[in-house]
């Protein structure tokens, strides 16, 4: 008789195992003997820490860490975890990744509402931010909304283009020929997709849009193999619109408590910069004509302003 497949729970904590060995081992690859105060940190010649060297830093016994840094089934704590953040210099997305992977990850705040509370006052919200681009995401970095803004600038809602703003980000053409921060921003959005994903271990959903980018970007690929984490924050863009010429934003993610599902991104122009008047041409009745210089693929919304 064939051995019974092992069950959903067996193969996710196979996985998270795996994930918490491969995310030591190359935390601790990063820190140099230097950097942990080692007294011959700077006589050493090998990149990273030494197992052992983590263990007698972090207080614990060099047989524990091990097992540990391999994914064994052992009994961890949150104080002994913090010691091991502390020596392999983890940032506060890392550490809470880390407590993920050893399985002590807080559950994830839901909303007591249901699902059309504040969507009104949310699509709003980003229509008053305008001639700036505005808009929604659900946790999966779904576009759910945006405001006339982002749909002329960043091409929000263009046909033929996915409504996921990871996939668009890798895989619309238009769209990174425009980007001209896209090489600089690509390694953090995917670390910041990644500190989305430690807040669901095992969700099948960000499974699934993994496979999915996987199999038609090695850019994502490339740089998801790197297993950076970062928590959200401002990320400066800088895009090349064929009618006004050169764009610059800082991005900021936020979260609405009482819709934790739900995130406003919101694109400011950079001070220094002339892109606040750009927009507000842009979006006028006058500077929403048709480009000359546009495909038919390209008219009808996104990047280029089309007739309303």
């Amino acid at each position: 008789m064939a051995d019974a497949a092992p069950t959903h729970t067996a193969r996710d904590t196979s996985r998270r195992r795996q994930e918490l060995r491969e995310f030591l081992t190359s935390r601790r690859a990063r820190v140099t003997p230097a950097e942990a105060g080692l007294p011959d940190g700077g006589r050493r010649r090998t990149p990273g820490l030494r197992r052992e060297e983590v263990a007698v830093l972090a207080g614990v016994g060099a047989s524990w860490y091990q097992w540990l840094e391999q994914g064994r089934d052992i009994t961890v704590s949150s104080q002994v975890l913090d010691s091991v953040a502390r020596v392999l210099r983890l940032s506060g997305a890392e550490r809470r990744h880390l407590y993920v992977l050893a399985g002590l990850n807080p559950p994830l705040p839901r909303s007591e509402h249901d699902a059309q509370y504040l969507c009104d006052g949310m699509q709003r919200l980003i229509d008053g931010w305008m001639p700036y681009p505005a808009h929604i995401m659900d946790a999966y970095w779904n576009n759910i909304a945006f405001n006339e803004a982002a749909k002329l600038v960043l091409g929000h809602g263009r046909p033929g283009i996915s409504s996921n703003c990871l996939i668009a980000f890798f895989t619309d053409p238009v769209y990174r020929a425009r980007a001209k921060s896209w090489e600089r921003n690509a390694p953090m959005v995917v670390a910041q997709f990644r500190a989305a994903c430690s807040e669901r271990p095992d969700d099948e959903g960000f499974e699934a849009l993994i496979s999915e980018l996987s199999a038609v970007s090695v850019d994502f690929v490339r740089l998801w193999a790197l297993r950076d984490i970062q928590d959200s924050g401002q990320i400066h863009k800088e895009l090349e619109h064929p009618l006004v010429g050169t764009l610059r934003f800082e991005t900021t993610k936020l979260r609405v408590p009482a819709r934790p599902d739900l995130s406003v991104v919101m694109h400011n122009p950079l001070p220094d910069s002339d892109t606040a008047a750009k927009l507000a041409r842009l979006v006028s009745p006058e500077g929403r004509g048709r480009d000359p210089r546009a495909t038919g693929a390209e008219r009808g919304g996104g990047l280029y302003p089309v007739a309303s």
